[in-house]
């Protein structure tokens, strides 16, 4: 068949080939040692690397739950991150809808504060914040440090703020039609909002809370500072491999695949949400 004027060249096409290969081969090659190392016995872990292992075992997936009290942290950073983020996504989603839909004083002055706060390491604010809980909890006795609560407002602290930004971006984007539709049809405003915007707004809503539910889930700098051995996440409780005596690869290889699977469970089945543009056409 003779080649179109406009298809890509030979070369182009072949290039393309072998860079999306590499690069497929540098994606998996982590992913196939932690795997390949998981089911290792710690003797062939520890010694020298081999891509092929010489025996097969399970028995670091039945040791990570004894070694260190895995299910316990499983539990604190489940807790912990879904709470900061239905927190994130409720306070997120009244935030931005004002924001889009009113004119007040001040507003620019406010959407780039909020942008802004991204611009500071997290670090900057851990000192504060722990001397905060600390004075918090020792004028009112409500215990901040050390808790879930206070390891939940710490994540809102850097997740809510872009969760804002971003939700405004996405209802700018909603027509305001279908708010007058609905305010026209008998709905109050918080009608419009729960009942019209919110639901044509489905995709922003859902990137927004995989970010703050991944931010949370993986966070070290906070969790190791302001929780104990009862409110441990799994982020700092995969620290507890590594003992003074010795360091169980294959056991941290095998946890680190397991905490990883409500990660990837819950990115695979929302990721149809992703998809923008699902609001075209909703105003006929």
């Amino acid at each position: 068949m003779p080649r179109s004027p406009m298809a890509a060249p030979r070369s182009f096409l072949w290039t393309r080939r072998v860079l999306l290969t590499l690069l497929t081969g540098f994606v998996l090659l982590p992913v196939y040692v932690m795997v390949s190392s998981s089911l290792k016995p710690l003797a062939d872990v520890s010694g020298s690397f081999r891509w092929l292992p010489s025996g097969l075992t399970v028995r670091p997936y039945i040791d990570i739950w004894s070694t260190v009290p895995l299910a316990k942290y499983f539990v604190n950073s489940l807790i912990v991150s879904v709470s900061a983020t239905l927190c994130s996504v409720a306070v997120a989603v009244f935030a931005a809808y004002a924001v889009s839909r009113h004119d007040f004083r001040g507003k620019r002055v406010f959407t780039v504060t909020v942008l802004s706060t991204q611009m500071f390491p997290g670090i900057l604010f851990l000192l504060p914040l722990f001397l905060l809980y600390v004075n918090i909890g020792n004028a009112t006795g409500i215990a901040l440090f050390g808790s879930r609560g206070g390891l939940i407002l710490t994540y809102l602290t850097f997740s809510l703020p872009f969760s804002i930004w971003m939700l405004i971006g996405y209802f700018d984007s909603v027509p305001r039609d279908l708010d007058e539709a609905a305010l026209v049809d008998g709905c109050g405003p918080l009608g419009a909002l729960l009942r019209i915007v919110v639901p044509a707004a489905v995709p922003g809503i859902v990137a927004v809370a995989v970010y703050a539910f991944m931010t949370a889930w993986g966070e070290v700098l906070f969790a190791s500072v302001m929780t104990n051995d009862t409110t441990r996440t799994l982020a700092v409780g995969l620290q507890g491999y590594s003992t003074l005596y010795d360091v169980y690869w294959n056991q941290i290889m095998a946890a680190s695949l397991v905490v990883s699977v409500p990660v990837v469970a819950g990115f695979l089945l929302l990721q149809r949400y992703l998809v923008t543009g699902l609001t075209a056409g909703a105003v006929k």
